[in-house]
């Protein structure tokens, strides 16, 4: 496993290294170890599935307040999605700024998401799915998101969603929050 810095601080790519023989391929789609060497967290604590019907449906942008706030490992096992994350750490110089990834099934990258960045993404492809393993277990209290359409930080999505949930819509913008608290 290779894990590759993005241009966004706070967000890796995670790549898998093969070994192929005439049975196939095998390899590992993260490794604690590797995680560690890097300086990212490792105890996951949660596996969650996420299966969209329909393309262009947009998840998000969602992120879990301290003592809550959670990493996350991102796969695309089925289909493919616009993954976009967006740092929302207080005091962070890259706050408000983003950065976006094609996740398909049939690549092997998948993303390390740390914690303050929050993430969503779009499925681009009808029946897809989305394994994400975090470091904290879904918290209600602790629960924040931010627009997916923020016209302050301009997430330039593939296309405009056909579908967001009405929670998502929801969500403020990333100026309703001052620079010292989070969202």
């Amino acid at each position: 496993m290779r894990v590759v810095p993005t241009r966004l601080a706070g967000v890796f790519r995670l790549s898998v290294d093969w070994l192929v023989d005439d049975r196939g391929e095998f390899g590992h789609a993260w490794t604690a170890s590797e995680l560690h060497l890097s300086g990212l967290r490792s105890d996951f604590v949660q596996v969650n599935v996420s299966r969209t019907t329909r393309a262009l449906t947009l998840r998000g942008l969602h992120y879990q307040l301290p003592p809550s706030a959670e990493a996350k490992l991102v796969r695309c096992t089925k289909g493919a999605i616009f993954d976009a994350c967006v740092d929302v750490r207080p005091g962070s110089a890259s706050r408000g700024e983003w950065a976006g990834f094609e996740l398909r099934a049939d690549r092997d990258d998948g993303l390390y998401v740390s914690e303050g960045i929050a993430h969503g993404f779009m499925s681009l492809l009808d029946a897809t799915e989305v394994h994400y393993s975090s470091t904290s277990f879904h918290d209600p209290e602790r629960e924040r998101g931010i627009r997916w359409d923020d016209p302050t930080i301009g997430i330039s999505w593939p296309v405009r969603p056909l579908l967001v949930s009405a929670k998502d819509r929801a969500w403020p913008d990333l100026s309703a929050a001052s620079e010292g608290e989070p969202v």
